[in-house]
């Protein structure tokens, strides 16, 4: 049996009662995906969980990213590509002529409609400017999921006086995201300021023994301030899906 025909069983028997909506709901989380040959487009991943699937640009060629986003457009009317390039972006314009790009974080971005918009609101904090890509990659993230975001840039610790001027945007905040390279100090000195999780992403900027970001990342996982939570280096995209997950 087919995943479309299981599905309209499924629709036909909810119609003539023979199954309740909990149930019908509860198959078709399992049910379909649509079979491209070198991609399975998760089409159900809305409904699982509560956000469309999300193509991860880099290594994939410009027509296999247009081939998957026409698909989940056309099912989810949303859509977030990370880790692309401008090249890709004008091609799918010339489909869907609405769609944006944000250059600094190499993400394209749409949705036919916008979210409703979380109460919470969710600051986005980096080190450094040179951590401001991994930011906007959050940052546009956050706004496509329906969040409220607030940036607050370049307060790391060589001068900690920035970020204590600024205590009255960690108190406003839900859900605090620290991105920070070098030694990646940030995300303690945060937490143990405020009552609101923290999640701490470590970035691929600094010296030769920052090692790519591993020493931020292991100071980050060490932290001896409760409630930091820690993704991987440069994932400033997982940090904000895991932070609007809470803010929901």
């Amino acid at each position: 049996m087919s995943m479309s025909h299981r599905t309209r069983k499924l629709l036909n028997d909810l119609r003539r009662g023979k199954t309740s909506v909990k149930r019908a709901l509860g198959a078709l989380r399992d049910l379909p995906f649509k079979d491209l040959g070198f991609a399975k487009v998760d089409v159900h991943r809305a409904l699982r969980r509560g956000f469309p699937e999300v193509i991860f640009g880099k290594g994939k060629t410009p027509d296999q990213i247009i081939k998957i986003s026409r698909k989940i457009l056309s099912h989810d009317g949303i859509l977030l590509v990370t880790r692309t390039e401008e090249s890709v972006y004008k091609k799918l314009k010339r489909l869907y002529p609405k769609i944006k790009f944000d250059k600094s974080s190499g993400i394209i971005h749409y949705a036919k409609n916008p979210p409703p918009l979380k109460s919470g609101r969710v600051l986005v904090i980096t080190a450094g400017t040179a951590d401001m890509p991994v930011a906007e990659e959050a940052r546009v993230t956050l706004e496509l999921m329906g969040n409220k975001v607030e940036m607050l840039y370049d307060v790391g610790v060589a001068g900690l006086h920035r970020i204590l001027h600024k205590r009255h945007a960690l108190e406003r905040a839900s859900v605090i995201i620290v991105i920070a390279g070098m030694e990646g100090a940030l995300a303690s000195v945060v937490s143990g300021l405020v009552s609101k999780p923290v999640i701490a992403v470590p970035t691929s900027v600094g010296y030769g023994a920052s090692f790519g970001g591993i020493a931020p990342l292991l100071t980050m996982m060490n932290s001896c301030s409760p409630g930091v939570a820690v993704v991987n280096i440069d994932n400033g995209f997982g940090a904000a899906y895991f932070a609007s997950m809470i803010n929901r």
